[in-house]
Parts: C-alpha cells; structure tokens; sequence
C-alpha cells in the first residue's frame, strides 16, 4: 500500500554519519529499489510511504533523510522536532560510524520528542558476503550498546533488501504502541472522572467512553484519587 487514506501521521528521522547509506535504505523501503546514481543528501528529503499496521489501523510514514556533513548540521537537527521515530544508522565496515553513533543519539534526544524510539541499524551487510574480514563492528559489540542505551538494534542490507522492510514496520508499530499505552494509562490511571459544573454532573468508570460535551470546559482541575474537573471561580 502506497497512498490512500490513514489513521496516524508519524514523522520518522534516518540519521548518522555520511555514506552510511541511509539514501538507500529509504529507496529500498519506499520504492524498492536503489537510487540509479549516488549521491550525497544535501540537506534534507523527505519520501512517504502509507502502510497497514500489524494492529493499529493504517499509518502514514513520513520519512526524513538528513545529510550526515557536518556542515549540514544546524539544518538538520532543526528537523529532529516532532520526530516520533529514528532509525541511526551506521556502516559495519566503517568503525568510525559506529563511534559517531553516540553523538547522534545525544543530539536526537536533545531535540526530537522526549519518548521517540530508536532503531539502531547496522547497514551493509551484504559486503560482508564478498569479504567477510571487512566487519569492523561486531555484533555482539552493537547489541551492547543498544541495550545500554535502551534502543533496538538490527543489521541489513538497502543493496539486498535484508531486514529494510522489517525495520521501518516494526518502528512503526512499536510508535502506535507507545502511543496507544499512553492514552490509555490517561484514563486508567483514575479510578473515575468526574466533571462537577453548573449544567450536569457525570461520573465515568474507566472503561467507560467518555463523550465530549459541546460545551467549553472550564480549567480549574483537581488530581486526586479520580479526577474532579470543577467550575472555575469565574463559572460561579
């Protein structure tokens, strides 16, 4: 599924060092193929892609692929604002990219949502078919890492396909997961909501829907045991 309509909106980063090859994982998993000729991402792109989810309905992914210069930087990071999701990418051949990974991470966690996920992805296996002594990040030392830090790790291929598909989805159901805990922890967390005004008086179990009235609510609110939404002083 390519376009069409959608139930959730996810803004989605590809991050890390320059030739890492993020380019080409967003080709491979928008259009399943490979850009006809390399080149260096100037700045920033964006590709979308609409996708069932395992659960969840239906998501719109919108992908952003930033350049990894350093002298691209200041433009990027402006772009990690209301990203849900990243996928960090480093070369397994090129140790130096793996070392820069720390520094992405800090700097997307400095700017991007306070609970966005992280896939942490170890592009270019496929040379590892041609050469096996090419690895200059072993995988047990990638896991490590990505558990410390509390973030998922996988390894593929944008030349082959390897895992692309598999990465960008799990990503994406793993943001409505979240997503979905969090509003409802919202509501469960309270035994009951009440709402105590002048017009009506209602009380709400927790597994009640919850009907939005049509008038405007007042702001005065008290945390409690359950939640008491009472009329403000002016509302009196």
């Amino acid at each position: 599924m390519s376009s069409g309509a959608y139930d959730h909106l996810y803004k989605i980063i590809l991050i890390g060092d320059a030739t890492v090859g993020k380019s080409y994982l967003l080709s491979r998993y928008i259009k399943n193929s490979l850009p006809p000729v390399a080149k260096a991402t100037i700045g920033v792109e964006f590709a979308t892609r609409t996708v069932p989810l395992q659960t969840g309905g239906t998501v719109k992914a919108q992908i952003w692929d930033t350049a990894g210069q350093e002298r691209y930087r200041s433009i990027t990071s402006a772009h990690y604002r209301r990203a849900v999701g990243a996928v960090l990418v480093y070369d397994v051949t090129n140790r130096q990219s793996f070392t820069n990974v720390q520094k992405w991470l800090d700097e997307l966690r400095q700017a991007a949502e306070p609970d966005v996920i992280v896939i942490l992805v170890g592009n270019k296996v496929d040379l590892l078919d041609k050469s096996p002594l090419a690895r200059q990040v072993p995988l047990q030392m990638a896991q490590k890492f990505a558990e410390e830090c509390n973030i998922q790790h996988f390894e593929a291929s944008a030349v082959t396909g390897y895992n692309v598909k598999q990465i960008f989805e799990h990503l994406l159901q793993e943001i409505f997961n979240l997503q979905s805990r969090a509003a409802v922890n919202m509501v469960v967390h309270s035994e009951s909501v009440k709402y105590s005004g002048p017009h009506f008086h209602r009380e709400f179990g927790a597994n009640e829907a919850i009907r939005e009235d049509k008038r405007s609510l007042p702001s005065c609110i008290y945390l409690g045991k359950s939640i008491q939404i009472l009329p403000c002083c002016n509302d009196q």
